[in-house]
């Protein structure tokens, strides 16, 4: 959606492409070896709570070399999926994850926890999509 956007789209690659396991310090030197400007890293939430949604946003706690671009790539990525698809914003916070630490001095980063499974199968149950 984002790529369709742009001026100039994106080579985007997948650290996998089948639902294999992948070490996170093998995502991490995917990225290295592709000299990748952004490494983005997709999850879902969990929560016993069933009115939890929303997104949430991470960047590393680390004040490294793309620091900066990384909180910034964080903050358009979560406005965008707020206003282009509709989520509600859970803010953009800092964590001290593996894949967020061993990318960070080498390209901007973020984790992006894209919603609460058990509010996506309340939504299934209810007939919605």
């Amino acid at each position: 959606m984002l790529n369709n956007e742009l001026v100039k789209p994106l080579d985007i690659y997948l650290t996998r492409y089948t639902d294999t396991f992948i070490s996170l310090s093998d995502r991490t030197k995917l990225a290295k070896a592709l000299k990748a400007d952004l490494f983005v890293s997709l999850h879902c939430n969990h929560s016993d709570n069933p009115n939890a949604r929303g997104i949430e946003v991470y960047t590393s706690r680390k004040q490294a070399e793309f620091s900066k671009e990384s909180v910034f790539a964080g903050y358009q990525i979560e406005r965008t999926l707020c206003k282009k698809i509709g989520y509600e914003s859970r803010g953009l916070k800092f964590a001290n994850f593996q894949v967020l630490r061993e990318t960070v001095y080498n390209c901007a980063s973020v984790l992006l926890e894209l919603g609460f499974l058990r509010a996506i199968f309340l939504y299934e149950k209810r007939g919605r999509s």
